[in-house]
């Protein structure tokens, strides 16, 4: 793909994203547009339909979260999984309404894309994980499962009803703090 090409599928990715987490289903393609700086034929062009699009934005959210957990790996194990765990929380409302119109877009089945990405994430969740347990700031009996549970309750509480940053951070360091051996 031309770099051109590749600029505006990321603009265009990165404004599906804000939309759709602002508006949710009713995100208009047009705004989309708008915002990543380009005419709707562009977005038509990267992607067909609207279902693509959803589709795409949810890689890319896994994929960036991906990539930030395998940065992190090379830093303080504690301190790389309390970053990615305050970043998952901070954009899980995000991800769970992405998922959300997904599944209602493609008859509840997780396009393969989308899965894979997941696991992708998750073997980088994981690895962190075992990396903490193995420096000893992580209990050993916590597993990648329960981690997962975690994040996803702190993020809906969070989505349901936001609260200051300052509470956000508080609340994660006690679940962190139940995690510690």
């Amino acid at each position: 793909m031309r770099a051109d090409a590749q600029a505006n599928r990321d603009r265009i990715l990165a404004a599906a994203e804000a939309v759709f987490s602002e508006a949710g289903e009713a995100g208009a393609t047009d705004e989309i547009a708008r915002r990543a700086g380009v005419g709707i034929g562009t977005v038509f062009r990267h992607f067909p339909t609207k279902q693509d699009l959803v589709e795409a934005t949810v890689v890319r959210h896994f994929d960036e979260l991906t990539d930030q957990a395998r940065a992190l790996s090379s830093g303080d194990p504690g301190a790389a999984l309390r970053e990615l765990i305050e970043t998952m929380v901070g954009t899980g409302a995000t991800k769970i309404l992405l998922l959300g119109l997904l599944a209602e877009s493609s008859s509840d089945q997780v396009p393969e894309a989308a899965l894979q990405a997941s696991q992708r994430l998750r073997r980088a969740v994981g690895k962190l994980l075992r990396q903490a347990q193995q420096d000893g700031a992580i209990r050993d009996d916590v597993s990648v499962d329960e981690v997962y549970l975690l994040v996803r309750g702190l993020a809906l509480a969070a989505a349901q009803r936001p609260a200051k940053r300052a509470t956000q951070r508080k609340a994660l360091d006690i679940v962190l703090a139940g995690l510690a051996p």
